[in-house]
């Protein structure tokens, strides 16, 4: 099921599948938000609950029990609820059932809301722990921008700029999607990222974390034109693309995949949260569009 939003000259997109923001379009109809192909990825802007990334030997330890789960979790392929709508803002919501109890023993509440704005939206994920008992979950999202934006430009022709002037290192992924321990690679030069797909040939995934920047913008050099994403909630933020795939997505998240050499127990999983029963944790992203 689907609803529109909008507001101004805005307009966006949501499904219930997945509780995704799936569309956003200008007052010309310019899309930036990437329409899937199976040529490249059939995603568009996933919810990553209640991981981030890839398991180590896909499996967590919960309570001295190991639970099974796909990388970045169950949520984006589930059916969220209608909770709110209205004429440019949406609150969608997940709660437990028999299959993510099979993998992730917790009742929980997972609202979303996306809100259009003058000049983007904004996604705020508020997780509720309804159980008795503690419970530690990771959050992110993985928002695909078209890149390029307009017919005739190229993925070469757009950057990354962080609104400080970062020297920062990316953490590095192993064959496993598991992050490695023995090193990072020099990736910001005064806060900038020039995009190639060698890069993601080689890397898969540029992976920050605990940067001074809260915000990242996508930028064509030449025109100035693109988005920006804050994300200043998020202790890390990621990139990702396919070589040769028309899209980069940004991603703010609250964990990551797990390290060659972590424990496995999911409340020590870095920047994992644990929320005590009855406790709730919002956090918010927000994309503008830079003209």
């Amino acid at each position: 099921m689907t609803f529109e939003l909008k507001k101004g000259s805005l307009r966006a997109v949501v499904r219930t599948k997945g509780g995704e923001l799936v569309s956003l379009q200008n007052g010309e109809g310019l899309e930036y938000i990437w329409q899937g192909d199976p040529a490249f990825w059939t995603g568009q802007n996933p919810i990553l609950f209640p991981i981030v990334g890839t398991l180590k030997d896909g499996r967590v330890d919960i309570n001295g029990k190991h639970y099974a789960m796909g990388r970045h979790g169950f949520a984006r392929g589930m059916e969220f609820s209608l909770v709110e709508r209205g004429a440019d803002v949406i609150t969608l919501e997940l709660r437990e059932n028999e299959d993510t109890l099979a993998c992730y023993p917790f009742p929980f509440s997972l609202m979303v809301t996306h809100r259009l704005l003058e000049d983007g939206f904004s996604t705020a994920f508020t997780v509720e722990n309804t159980g008795t008992a503690p419970m530690p979950f990771c959050i992110g999202a993985h928002t695909a921008i078209r890149c390029p934006l307009r017919p005739g430009e190229r993925f070469e022709d757009y950057e990354l700029l962080f609104n400080e002037p970062e020297e920062a290192d990316s953490h590095l992924l192993n064959g496993e999607g598991l992050i490695r321990c023995d090193g990072r690679e020099p990736m910001l030069e005064a806060g900038k990222m020039a995009l190639d797909y060698e890069r993601f040939a080689r890397m898969d995934t540029v992976i920050f974390s605990m940067l001074r920047s809260g915000k990242v913008s996508l930028i064509h050099r030449a025109t100035g034109e693109g988005v920006a994403l804050d994300f200043l909630p998020f202790p890390m933020v990621a990139f990702w693309t396919k070589p040769g795939a028309p899209y980069l997505c940004l991603e703010p998240w609250h964990g990551c995949a797990a390290w060659e050499d972590e424990s496995g127990k999911f409340e020590e999983k870095p920047f994992c949260i644990v929320l005590r029963p009855g406790e709730k944790k919002e956090l918010a992203y927000t994309f503008e569009i830079i003209v």
